[in-house]
């Protein structure tokens, strides 16, 4: 098993495009985001605001009409019409159960699209289902999946390992490359530490968030900034799966950069440190080596 090895600002700074004065929104990423829900509408704002404020060229917002009327009054920009995309941000804010067959549906044809995709929260256990039941013996995905310890235990469930939070809590490290290679996708376990486990072996931790972080909607702001870095370097990833590492890798750590900003050392809500990853963004450039 290769060896952890702690990713850093200088590392994340390879992995954030700049753009050029040739670049205009297409080639600068369009991300698609299949977030939110009537009943939790917040995140689709949370994961829109943090995509836009991490540079990605646009997104196009798809859900229902409450969260896409909060998502449009915040981001007028947002297109919510559907259409190509480089890559998907789904599942922040919806409740797997209460999924109408519509929305379902059009998750799934997300995940056959082929496109690169970031999974979080309601839709982790359909993607394990729709993975092993569609498409056996695929061993490799394009995608990150991003569970906290409780989720984490579901997506292995439903991938036919049992176990549960104390374990998981307990050896948080094994149990992420356990599930990165159940699922054939990267797994970014989030905790203190951020544990991003490559099925193909990369292994990098992310650390140094303030705890401050640990409040409602943080996650759903990860899944905007991964969302965002994942259709920005969409001809990187179909050339080598294994650039979704450091890609996971690099948004933990503007997440983690973001709060601190957001945070100065006191409470910080989730909507404060999407608006503060730009900053974040801008820090950790101007620290690289040039």
């Amino acid at each position: 098993m290769s060896e952890w090895t702690a990713f850093t600002d200088d590392d994340a700074a390879r992995w954030i495009a700049v753009p050029g004065p040739d670049d205009d929104k297409y080639s600068r990423g369009v991300l698609g985001a299949i977030t939110g829900s009537a009943s939790y509408p917040g995140a689709a704002v949370l994961s829109v605001q943090a995509a836009h404020r991490t540079g990605v060229g646009m997104v196009r917002y798809l859900g229902p009409r409450h969260p896409s009327e909060l998502v449009l009054a915040r981001r007028p920009e947002v297109v919510t019409a559907d259409g190509r995309v480089q890559a998907w941000v789904i599942g922040s804010g919806i409740d797997e159960r209460a999924l109408k067959p519509k929305r379902r549906a059009r998750i799934i044809r997300a995940l056959e699209s082929g496109d690169p995709a970031v999974i979080d929260a309601g839709v982790l256990g359909l993607f394990v289902d729709h993975r092993v039941h569609a498409t056996p013996g695929d061993e490799r995905t394009k995608t990150i999946l991003t569970p906290h310890f409780s989720e984490l235990v579901v997506l292995l469930g439903r991938a036919g390992i049992d176990t549960d939070v104390d374990a998981v809590k307990s050896a948080p490290a094994d149990w992420a490359v356990r599930a990165a290679e159940a699922s054939g996708s990267v797994v970014l376990l989030k905790g203190n530490t951020t544990y991003i486990a490559d099925p193909d072996g990369a292994r990098l931790t992310v650390s140094g968030a303030p705890s401050w972080l640990a409040t409602a909607g943080s996650g759903d702001v990860l899944g905007g900034v991964l969302g965002a870095l994942v259709a920005t370097h969409r001809d990187e990833i179909d050339a080598d799966a294994g650039a979704l590492a450091p890609l996971a890798a690099t948004g933990a750590l503007l997440h983690a950069r973001a709060a601190e900003l957001a945070s100065g050392g006191g409470p910080v809500a989730a909507l404060d440190v999407a608006d503060a990853v730009g900053s974040a963004i801008k820090s950790c450039l101007n620290s690289a080596p040039h």
